[in-house]
């Protein structure tokens, strides 16, 4: 009984660290994510059976989860000393199953990504074999160079939004202003894991913002960036009908301000970390807030 209990509890980890490597959590809201935007706001005068049982489109966004799952492997790969050092815990749950297992598994997922893409359209096999490819060189050459890196990383994450964009082709310029206020949160976390990961980065001679020009100027940076959110938020608030997602962006504002105070008062990584879960929250919160654009809407597809 005790060694069935203990392979259980083996199985049990093995999973958890699966689900661990491949961020199953992050995978789930932007699958919701890209669901809400297809509904609410891509295609509001679709039918919601049509946009839920819509094959394509399903097809996009479990061609997406697979691709982002078998990014987060190869990214891990490829960190996997810089994050023994700053997140030790982790990384042992994380090696709970073997390099090659997981190699392997990336391998499966990214060929997968491609399988189910095929089912769209050539184009679609095109775009998300460039987005593997993307997310590959990015791990492996692009992340140590200086301000390209976190610039990929942004525009990378907002790639799988961009395929529904263009699968609805739907470009009006509320979605881009949308993109430029989301790009900027992105941008700020990348800053900030800069910042929280920096004993790692330092150890294996990564050349990011902190480590080439210090903390300051990159609270400086980030400060600016804070800054920039303005206008987008002033543009979405005021010449986009958006409805009660106002009260979002407002609210992000705020925390945004509460933010850049904390911002200058921090020194250590525990405070970096709680500043990344601020613009984290500000970015789930985001997904839901998607439902408030136009509450006449959601009942009508709810009833």
């Amino acid at each position: 009984m005790s060694r069935i209990s203990r392979r259980n509890k083996l199985l049990l980890l093995k999973f958890l660290s699966l689900f661990s490597v491949v961020r199953g959590y992050n995978i789930l809201i932007i699958v919701l994510a890209q669901y809400l935007a297809s509904i609410f706001i891509l295609s509001p005068d679709i039918p919601l059976r049509d946009v839920l049982f819509d094959v394509n489109l399903f097809s996009i966004v479990l061609a997406s989860s697979l691709v982002i799952a078998g990014g987060y492997i190869i990214n891990s790969f490829y960190d996997s000393e810089k994050d023994l050092i700053n997140r030790p815990h982790k990384t042992r749950l994380d090696h709970m199953v073997s390099q090659n297992k997981i190699l392997t598994l990336y391998f499966i997922l990214n060929f997968l990504a491609v399988v189910v893409a095929s089912s769209v359209s050539f184009f679609a096999v095109l775009f998300f074999s460039g987005y593997i490819f993307g997310i590959w060189f990015y791990s492996h050459k692009l992340k140590k160079i200086l301000f390209l890196g976190n610039l990929t990383s942004a525009s990378l994450a907002l790639i799988p939004f961009f395929a529904i964009f263009i699968y609805y082709r739907n470009f009006d310029k509320v979605i881009f202003v949308h993109a430029t206020f989301l790009g900027l949160i992105i941008i700020m976390r990348e800053l900030i894991k800069d910042l929280e990961n920096i004993k790692g980065d330092v150890a294996l001679g990564y050349k990011n913002i902190p480590i080439v020009y210090g903390e300051r100027v990159t609270k400086f940076a980030i400060t600016f960036l804070i800054i920039l959110t303005i206008l987008p938020t002033y543009l979405l608030v005021t010449n986009f009908d958006v409805g009660l997602m106002r009260y979002y962006f407002y609210g992000s504002f705020f925390l945004l301000i509460i933010f850049s105070y904390w911002l200058w008062w921090s020194r250590a990584k525990m405070h970096y970390v709680l500043l990344h879960n601020i613009l984290k929250f500000i970015l789930v919160l985001g997904v839901f807030s998607i439902l408030l654009i136009d509450t006449d809407l959601v009942l009508k597809r709810i009833l």
